[in-house]
């Protein structure tokens, strides 16, 4: 077929589109969200494979069996992979912002979310500060209402104490 000949576009065109989501939690999602709003990260395991999921999962990709029980993950964990986010979108926390894959102790897979307390005024020392195995810990939110944002990370010290902005 010979080339195209048609003229590019010129201009463009701004639309708003508003949508809205209900999602349905079913009794994992659901399970897992009750336990956030009493500060408590619930994880799924199976007693065939003895593996620990977060976030949690109704069967084991492993062993192709239903998870069986309950766990309590940690309130601390390694990071296992992170990144700054320096382009925002409407309707996102305004950037810069750090998230970061965390595996919890007692777990055996890792839960996004975002991490608190971070310097961000130098997007590549605080990468630095963010890499995988970088130990943090697990603070909730004054009030939890079951939802993942209940909860954030914070770079713990040498001391094992919780790091603030700024400090290390």
């Amino acid at each position: 077929m010979s080339g195209n000949t048609a003229e590019p576009a010129r201009g463009y065109l701004t639309e708003q589109v508003t949508l809205r989501y209900d999602y349905a939690f079913g009794e994992v999602v659901g399970t897992f969200m009750d336990g956030l709003k009493n500060r408590k990260i619930l994880a799924t395991r199976c007693s065939k494979s003895a593996m620990v999921y977060l976030p949690p999962r109704a069967f084991c990709e492993r062993s192709f069996e239903k998870c069986d029980s309950w766990v309590e993950a940690g309130h601390e964990g390694v990071i296992e992979a992170s990144t700054i986010v320096v382009r925002g979108f409407e309707g996102s926390r305004p950037p810069p912002i750090a998230v970061a894959y965390v595996r919890l102790d007692g777990v055996d897979s890792a839960i996004v979310n975002y991490v608190e307390g971070l310097d961000l005024s130098d997007v590549e020392a605080a990468m630095r500060r963010i890499c995988p195995g970088t130990r943090v810990s697990v603070e909730f939110i004054d009030e939890p209402q079951g939802s993942i944002t209940d909860f954030h990370y914070r770079l713990l010290t040498d001391d094992g104490s919780a790091a603030r902005a700024g400090g290390r």
